[in-house]
């Protein structure tokens, strides 16, 4: 179990620098200068968003076979390294926060993620570990220190941290977790 909270941590946390949530932190917190309910908003969407994620990939890791998922999992975080390479961006500002800083930032953040890097990343971690609370809670864990960071600490980071190099790191450590996927499916043949 602490296997799979330390790797979705890591993992999460790696590729989350300079992510389009990332971003999206720092435009809520120079918004609304409220950091409690932002990050108390990124908790409840991250939780909510990841735990689908997650029990997604538990589910999906029953329905196919070990020899395959392997396979499966090698490949998305193949792509998912190549995914990181490229640089994010916010392309929409936030609406205007009519209903505050709490529940604006659990609506941007819910829909930010889907289909984002961080869950399909979620789910492929659900079915590598088969447990979605130890990966929802390692997920988790990881959004909340970088977007966190984004929160409390905004531009003061930013200028000082190169997120090509960023981009580099979290990247290997993608090609790295595929790398043992097919590593491991291997030795189911």
């Amino acid at each position: 179990m602490f296997e799979s909270i330390l790797s979705s941590f890591s993992l999460v946390a790696v590729s989350e620098m300079g992510d389009k949530t990332q971003l999206l932190a720092f435009s809520l917190a120079a918004r609304f200068k409220r950091p409690g309910p932002i990050l108390a908003g990124i908790f409840v969407a991250t939780v909510l968003n990841h735990a689908l994620a997650a029990t997604v990939g538990v589910w999906a890791a029953a329905q196919v076979s070990p020899p395959t998922m392997a396979y499966v999992l090698g490949a998305l975080f193949v792509a998912f390294g190549v995914w990181t390479l490229k640089p994010d961006t916010l392309d929409e500002q936030p609406e205007s926060g009519r209903f505050g800083p709490f529940f604006t930032t659990i609506v941007l953040f819910f829909l930010a993620e889907m289909g984002d890097k961080t869950q399909m990343a979620t789910v492929a971690l659900g079915a590598r570990f088969h447990s979605a609370l130890a990966v929802t809670f390692g997920t988790t864990l990881g959004m909340m220190v970088t977007d966190g960071l984004a929160v409390l600490l905004g531009d003061r980071i930013a200028h000082r941290v190169q997120m090509k190099w960023v981009r580099v790191f979290a990247a290997t450590l993608f090609f790295a977790f595929g790398a043992w996927s097919f590593w491991n499916a291997r030795s189911f043949g």
